[in-house]
């Protein structure tokens, strides 16, 4: 696969929201054993991303002809604690309609959403709903792996192609379904990558790991555990919700590790590291793609500069025409997972413009995918995974969320 490096300036993440609070204003305690000073390694931003030189885009040739009636849907959080990461998606897949439809005067795809709260109680409802609407010809999402799990069956019953460009628990292409397709590398990958980076580039020596109670979360965690081997200074879980975390904080304390793995989302990983710092933490905190987005710094504040996060996905930001149209759209720099709900929409918008308009086809269109879109090249095996996908590294830096390159 060619390639053309692009250079381009970072496009400012976020600035610092909310200041510290709570336990976080709590003074560190004094007198007893804390970890070390954490990583002192120099990891400096990357600038650039490759960017295929010939990615499928959006518009195509602007010769596309379909029903009026031809319809894309997005199913996932568009509320609830971890929302943001859905939005960054829906928000990905609302402009790669709006560049299709802007240049195929005769092919207007309609798009529709529907909420799950990222919530796998919550998620059948939705899904449901949509295998039942006949103008809806393909899916993207569901963002987070535990709704995916919850609902994959409604959508191979129903015929639905749906493209996730998030969810990684490597369980979800083992259920035999011919529907699901991931978007992006899994915790089989994600897990070694990450224990590899906190061992081998932030030089930590003793890791705690903590899980949440996701399908997500301990997938990961279980992945990376492996990875981290005889370094493992401890492990605890959370559950989804928990505000107080001082418990598992005093055995990381009193284990004397140098750096923290969390596995599992933002919205818990913000108040656990606020209160981790608070407590006198001096090490790395290293969470993944749930952890990454710009509302972890403003709910963590300055606790956040001790963050470091690992993705399998890519910085949107550093792709310049597609931030510049981001940006223009939304009054917002791209976020974690902007460019996956692209690329995903893209093929499933190639596919109705080849005339692709039924279930089925369209269905068969994307299991016989092979093309490059903005921040990969799209193939799937038999099983709906992508072939070789990368692991990336970021870290915060005054306040932003920075690149610093593949990891894995």
């Amino acid at each position: 696969m060619k390639h053309s490096r692009i250079m381009v300036g970072l496009a400012v993440a976020a600035s610092l929201g909310m200041a510290l609070s709570g336990c976080a204003n709590q003074a560190a305690p004094t007198g007893g054993s804390t970890a070390s000073t954490g990583s002192k390694v120099s990891l400096p931003a990357v600038t650039s991303v490759p960017v295929p030189a010939n990615a499928v885009l959006p518009a195509g040739d602007g010769k596309a002809k379909c029903d009026p009636s031809t319809t894309l849907a997005y199913i996932g959080a568009e509320t609830g604690p971890n929302a943001q990461l859905g939005i960054n998606i829906f928000n990905g897949v609302q402009l790669a309609i709006d560049q299709h439809n802007k240049s195929n005067a005769d092919c207007q795809v309609k798009f529709t959403k529907f909420d799950t709260e990222g919530s796998p109680d919550k998620a059948t409802g939705p899904v449901t709903q949509a295998v039942n609407t006949p103008a809806i010809v393909g899916v993207v999402g569901l963002p987070f792996s535990g709704e995916s799990k919850a609902t994959g069956n409604i959508f191979e019953q129903k015929g639905l192609v749906h493209i996730t460009p998030s969810a990684t628990a490597p369980s979800l292409t083992t259920n035999g379904w011919k529907t699901f397709f991931r978007g992006l590398g899994n915790d089989s990958q994600q897990g070694p990558a990450a224990a590899s980076f906190v061992l081998d580039k932030l030089k930590a020596k003793k890791v705690y790991l903590v899980q949440d109670d996701s399908e997500y979360g301990i997938g990961l965690g279980e992945a990376t555990k492996a990875g981290l081997g005889s370094n493992i200074a401890g492990t605890d879980k959370v559950t989804t919700g928990q505000k107080d975390f001082s418990a598992v904080i005093s055995k990381i304390i009193n284990s004397k590790a140098d750096a923290v793995y969390y596995a599992g989302y933002y919205a818990e990983a913000a108040p656990f590291d606020q209160q981790l710092v608070a407590k006198g933490f001096k090490g790395d905190f290293v969470g993944p793609d749930g952890v990454k987005d710009d509302q972890f710094i403003k709910q963590a504040g300055d606790a956040s500069s001790n963050a470091y996060f690992t993705c399998p996905c890519i910085p949107g930001e550093l792709i310049p025409d597609f931030a510049t149209a981001y940006t223009a759209a939304f009054s917002a720099a791209p976020g974690t997972y902007s460019i996956e709900g692209y690329d995903a929409a893209t093929v499933l918008l190639s596919g109705i413009d080849k005339g692709k308009t039924t279930r089925a086809d369209l269905l068969a269109w994307v299991t016989s995918y092979d093309a490059d879109g903005l921040s990969k090249h799209y193939k799937w095996n038999d099983k709906g995974e992508l072939a070789k996908p990368a692991v990336y590294g970021y870290k915060v830096d005054a306040g932003k969320i920075v690149f610093i390159g593949q990891i894995g």
